[in-house]
């Protein structure tokens, strides 16, 4: 006689088994970026059979989109509790810090989304998402233009940073005069 586990047990080892492969697709993403997230080394790097990765991910589309979906969400939480704890004025030192690979990775697919209808999306909700924790911080409207003008200074800075790797003092002292010009007492 066979016996099988409770539906609820395979119901979570599913779900944990998903986002391992999720994590692994993550890691690759920002080690190795976009050409690195493939069905076999997501596999590999989750310690789980190939298999696997198409049970649970129909297409590789499918997998990337999920994967910058996590990592937006997690450094959309980054942003939220570094100016939650440090402030708009340590801003500079948060994205002179952040992590270079993780950064190139989520720019990576960026650019990517433009020619990809389901990734601008996820682009989207980044931006918004970034607007908002902005916005809040300066206690403005997201709408406000400043709040965009220091969105914009930060992308271009962080891009400038990760691609170019522009000196960190410069990037510091280009964000703290555009924190001065936002402010909303000016």
């Amino acid at each position: 006689m066979t016996t099988h586990p409770p539906p609820r047990l395979t119901q979570e080892r599913g779900r944990r088994r998903r986002a391992t492969l999720l994590d692994a697709a993550v890691e690759l993403l920002t080690e190795g970026g976009f050409a690195a997230v493939t069905h076999r080394a997501v596999a590999t790097r989750a310690g789980l059979p190939l298999a696997a990765t198409t049970y649970y991910f129909t297409s590789r589309d499918q997998l990337l989109a999920e994967a910058f979906n996590q990592l937006v969400d997690t450094e959309l939480a980054t942003l939220r509790t570094w100016t939650t704890t440090h402030g708009l004025t340590a801003l500079p030192d948060l994205v002179a810090t952040a992590d270079p690979t993780r950064q190139l990775g989520l720019w990576e697919l960026y650019v990517h989304a433009g020619r990809d209808p389901a990734l601008r999306r996820i682009a989207r909700r980044w931006s918004d998402g970034c607007l908002t924790v902005l916005a809040e911080t300066l206690d403005l409207p997201a709408t406000d233009p400043r709040t965009r003008l220091l969105y914009t200074t930060v992308s271009a800075l962080w891009l400038e940073l990760v691609v170019e790797r522009r000196p960190t003092d410069e990037a510091r002292t280009l964000l703290l005069l555009a924190l001065q010009n936002v402010s909303p007492t000016r």
